[in-house]
C-alpha cells in the first residue's frame, strides 16, 4: 500500500485518513510550513511542528491547531507520525509516516544549507522520499550566506554614503527574516513593510535573534530614509509605499531566481542577490541520498528533469502533480539562456545520489 497518494484535495495518507499540505478543504491536515501554497485556511484540524505555531497562526488566524516538537510522535489510525526539521523557514518540517513496517517521508520545501533563522535540515531514513524540485537543475548552486551578506552590506553601505535608501525586496515570510538575521545594523536604521514586520514579531517570539526594525508607517524622522535599509515584499515594487523614498533610493531583489540573467532583467531593479530558501541541485542530491530511499517521488519544480536523473541513478522515481509553487516563468528563463537541453544539463551534474545505505529498517 502507498502511504501517500495524490487526490484532488492534496496529498493523502489512506491508512491514516489525513492530508499533507492540502490545497482544498479537508478534515485533517498536517502542514509542513506556513507558506501560502502549503498552508491554507478552511481545514477542520491542523497539525504542525511546534516552532511553526506562531507563524502559522499569524498567517491563518484562529484555527484548531495541534503541534508536535521536532522528533516527537503521535499515532493516528495506526500510522505513526513524527515531524523533523526541513531547514526551509521557521517551523518547517518533514513528515515521517510509519505504517506496518513501511516508512515514507514527505519533505515539503527544504534547504540543507545552514540558516540563522530556523532549525537545520535533518536527514530522515525511509523507504520512500517525497521531494520538491524547485531548483532541480544542475545550474542552480548557491554560494555561502556569508558571501551574500557581505555583498548586501557593501551595497547598503555604498548607498548610505551617497544619501540613498537601500530597498531590498524579499518574500515577507522567511526571506525577509533571513536577510535581517545577517545584515550589519551598524550601517544604518532598518525599516520594514507591514507585511514583513508582523512576521518579524513571530520570529522574535520564537526566540530568533533579529536586529531592531521599525515599520515604515511608524517612522517619525524622515531623515532615516537617507541611509536606511528598507525590506519589503516584491509586490511593493512600484506601489504607493515607495513614494516616501522619492528618487533617492537603490533597489534590489533577494531570490534564487536572481542567478539567471532573465530573472535579473525582468525584475527591473538595480541589483539581484542570489539567496534562496530552497535546496540547490547539490543539496537536493545530498538530501535524497541521505534518506537511503529506494523510491523517490518528485513534486513541484523541474519535475521531469529530476525524475529522469534519479531513474538514471538506479532509483525508482516518479512524480506527483501538486498545486505548490509555480515554475513556468523560471523554465522560460532557462530556455532563453540556452540551457534547455536536458541531457546536456544532466551531464554537468556532480556527485550522483548515494543510496548505498539502503532504506530504513
Amino acid at each position: 500500500m502507498d502511504l501517500v497518494v495524490s487526490r484532488p484535495e492534496g496529498l493523502y495518507c489512506p491508512p491514516g485518513d489525513f492530508y499533507i499540505d492540502p490545497w482544498r478543504k479537508v478534515d485533517r491536515a498536517i502542514i509542513t510550513h506556513a507558506h501560502a501554497d502549503h498552508a491554507r485556511v478552511g481545514h477542520n484540524h491542523y497539525l504542525c511542528a511546534a516552532p511553526g505555531e506562531g507563524v502559522l497562526r499569524a498567517r491563518l488566524g484562529k484555527i484548531a491547531l495541534d503541534t508536535l516538537p521536532y522528533g516527537g510522535s503521535t499515532v493516528h489510525n495506526g500510522v505513526k507520525i513524527s515531524l523533523h526539521p526541513a531547514g526551509h523557514v521557521l517551523g518547517s518540517c518533514q513528515i515521517r509516516l510509519e505504517y506496518q513496517g513501511e516508512v515514507w517521508v514527505a519533505s515539503g520545501d527544504y534547504k540543507v544549507a545552514p540558516d540563522l533563522t530556523c532549525e537545520a535540515f535533518e536527514p530522515v531514513t525511509c523507504h520512500t522520499f517525497i521531494t520538491e524540485s524547485t531548483f532541480g537543475l544542475p545550474i542552480y548552486r548557491w554560494r555561502s550566506d556569508a558571501e551574500i551578506y557581505a555583498e548586501i552590506n557593501a551595497w547598503w553601505a555604498a548607498n548610505a554614503a551617497q544619501g540613498k535608501a537601500s530597498v531590498l525586496y524579499g518574500y515577507s515570510f522567511g526571506k525577509a527574516q533571513r536577510i535581517l538575521a545577517g545584515v550589519d545594523p551598524s550601517i544604518g536604521p532598518i525599516v520594514c513593510h507591514s507585511a514583513c514586520e508582523g512576521l518579524n514579531k513571530a520570529y522574535r517570539d520564537a526566540g530568533v535573534a533579529l536586529p531592531p526594525t521599525v515599520m515604515v508607517s511608524d517612522v517619525q524622522d524622515k531623515s532615516i530614509y537617507k541611509n536606511c535599509l528598507a525590506i519589503a515584499p516584491p509586490a511593493a515594487q512600484g506601489a504607493a509605499w515607495m513614494k516616501r523614498f522619492g528618487n533617492a533610493y537603490s533597489d534590489a531583489f533577494a531570490s534564487g531566481w536572481m542567478l539567471l540573467r532573465g530573472g535579473r532583467r525582468r525584475s527591473n531593479m538595480d541589483r539581484g542577490f542570489v539567496m534562496s530558501d530552497h535546496a540547490d541541485w547539490p543539496g537536493l542530491m545530498r538530501a535524497i541520498g541521505a534518506t537511503g530511499a529506494e523510491q523517490v517521488i518528485v513534486t513541484h519544480g523541474y519535475v521531469q528533469v529530476m525524475v529522469r536523473w534519479l531513474q538514471e541513478q538506479g532509483l525508482n522515481a516518479r512524480s506527483f502533480v501538486t498545486e505548490y509553487g509555480g515554475d513556468s516563468d523560471e523554465k522560460e528563463d532557462v530556455e532563453k539562456e540556452g540551457v534547455e537541453n536536458t541531457p546536456g544539463l544532466l551531464a554537468t551534474a556532480t556527485g550522483p545520489v548515494d543510496h548505498a545505505a539502503g532504506p530504513a529498517a
